[in-house]
């Protein structure tokens, strides 16, 4: 038998499908076709901020999807804008757009269904509370082995 780390972290990604996969159908419920659902979360990532391109994908996490690619095409569709910082001009300001707040505020409907559903199958705030906990205890190993290995241990 496996150990639970092992189908954690299987869960963790299987999870992260599946939550796309319910974005998606949000999209194509509101009848959107010019936007997808890793661009749909990367906007509400965003939400009111500016950000540059590398702090959204520090600050994100878009599961094998191309940052840059998804950028531009949510500037192309309108629900971006970009401008060159002041201070930097080689640093590229991301804004969300009346048509991209519009969203935002789509999808955080959804997730305001979500919250109350959840109450149906007893998942309450205190439990995704604990789970939560225990997602950040397994993030902090994680980034504590990579910080071992880039610094020459081998464990």
């Amino acid at each position: 038998m496996r150990h639970p780390y092992y189908q954690s972290i299987l869960l963790i990604e299987r999870l992260h499908r599946h939550f796309l996969e319910v974005v998606k159908a949000e999209l194509d419920r509101q009848g959107l076709q010019d936007v997808n659902n890793i661009q749909a979360l990367i906007l509400y990532n965003i939400g009111q901020d500016e950000l540059t391109v590398g702090e959204l994908t520090a600050r994100g996490y878009y599961l094998g999807s191309n940052v840059s690619y998804n950028v531009r095409k949510m500037v192309e569709n309108g629900y971006l804008a970009q401008e060159r910082s002041q201070h930097d001009r080689r640093s590229i300001r991301l804004r969300v757009t009346a048509k991209g707040l519009a969203l935002c505020e789509k999808v955080g409907d959804m997730l305001q269904r979500h919250v109350e559903a959840l109450a149906g199958i007893d998942m309450t705030p205190e439990k995704l509370q604990d789970i939560n906990d225990n997602m950040v205890r397994l993030e902090q190993f994680w980034a504590a082995r990579i910080a071992y290995q880039l610094g020459g241990g081998h464990s």
